[in-house]
């Protein structure tokens, strides 16, 4: 699998990466045999490099998926997480139990044995980080995001941020970056800061492009890298059907009516939806890869096989012809 540099640092990522949220049992419970299977599977598959957070399961998903990669040679993937949540354990007794039905803390069903507390502050950068390493199991971390700094911006341009600017020049990290659901912020950190890469979700998709008008040129001027995620806009990219999801809530009827059409177009070039969904943002030079969240080995090997797939240049043509891409998207 093509891997591609970030920015100007040493750290490269593959294409396709395994978004490891759902590893950290986000909506329902993911045995650990299976994770572990959803990972080794991943590997099989060529990819090597692996995303993850405190967010995810209140640390479950970081646990796995460094217990998964234990054994396999440090300097062949590459280990992303993320800063600006800390956990604070909870007093014995005041935690809860998860099963395959309670969602128990927020969106992921886990033991409440913890409390996410946001912290950009330097000093919460630096127990973070120190945090994940000892729950991945590993000595250093090759991308660290500040995650949904949304309204934490001061402390996250002005704390925050210069705290992985010094672990990335101390070597703790190698890369260092934001990861957002927006594109605004994304673009200031990439105009004021020295930023590598950000991670955009949800906003360079079939349906929402709004990443081509200030975000993807800057980071393309600049020598930055963008790493693209919600590339299904959480469901209706990958299955549009009444009662569908679109940024995780019920999708308005014009988007389904909008996705619904350019499932046609794909489809009568024999491509399914989401394979065009999954390849559609690699076409942008500033696009180091894709981020997909799997939670099965079946899962891993669909993503694996969409990206594969060829999709013919009369497929994006019929759909700029039909009004369904901006001129300037692929």
């Amino acid at each position: 699998m093509r891997r591609n540099r970030l920015g100007s640092s040493a750290v490269e990522v593959t294409e396709l990466s395994f978004g490891a949220a759902a590893i950290g049992n986000l909506f329902t419970v993911v045995e650990p045999a299976r994770a572990a299977a959803a990972v080794g599977t991943a590997w099989d598959e060529g990819i090597r490099y692996f995303d993850t957070a405190p967010h995810y399961g209140l640390g479950l998903s970081e646990r796995r998926l460094g217990e998964a990669l234990r054994g396999r040679p440090r300097d062949s993937y590459t280990l992303s997480t993320k800063v600006g949540r800390v956990l604070d354990p909870l007093p014995a007794g005041a935690t809860g139990s998860a099963n395959g039905s309670d969602v128990l803390s927020e969106g992921f069903a886990v033991p409440a044995t913890h409390r996410r507390r946001w912290d950009f502050s330097a000093d919460g950068v630096h127990r973070s980080i120190e945090d994940s390493l000892e729950r991945l199991g590993t000595d250093r971390i090759d991308i660290a995001y500040l995650h949904d700094p949304d309204d934490h911006a001061e402390a996250a341009f002005h704390e925050a941020y210069p705290a992985l600017e010094k672990l990335r020049a101390q070597g703790v990290v190698g890369a260092i970056g934001a990861g957002m659901n927006q594109t605004a912020m994304l673009t200031r950190f990439l105009r004021d800061t020295d930023v590598d890469v950000v991670l955009c979700a949800g906003r360079y998709t079939l349906l929402d492009q709004s990443a081509l008008t200030e975000l993807l040129p800057e980071a393309a001027a600049r020598g930055r890298s963008v790493v693209v995620g919600g590339v299904f806009n959480s469901g209706l990219l990958a299955d549009p059907r009444p009662g569908a999801t679109y940024d995780y809530a019920a999708a308005p009827l014009s988007l389904l009516d909008r996705a619904l059409r350019i499932k046609a177009v794909t489809e009568g070039h024999g491509v399914p939806l989401r394979a065009a969904a999954l390849h559609y943002p690699l076409a942008h030079p500033a696009v180091a890869g894709v981020l997909v969240g799997t939670r099965s080995p079946d899962e891993v090997r669909d993503a694996a096989a969409l990206l594969r797939r060829e999709i013919p240049d009369e497929l994006w043509a019929e759909l700029r012809a039909e009004g369904l891409l901006t001129e300037n998207g692929h």
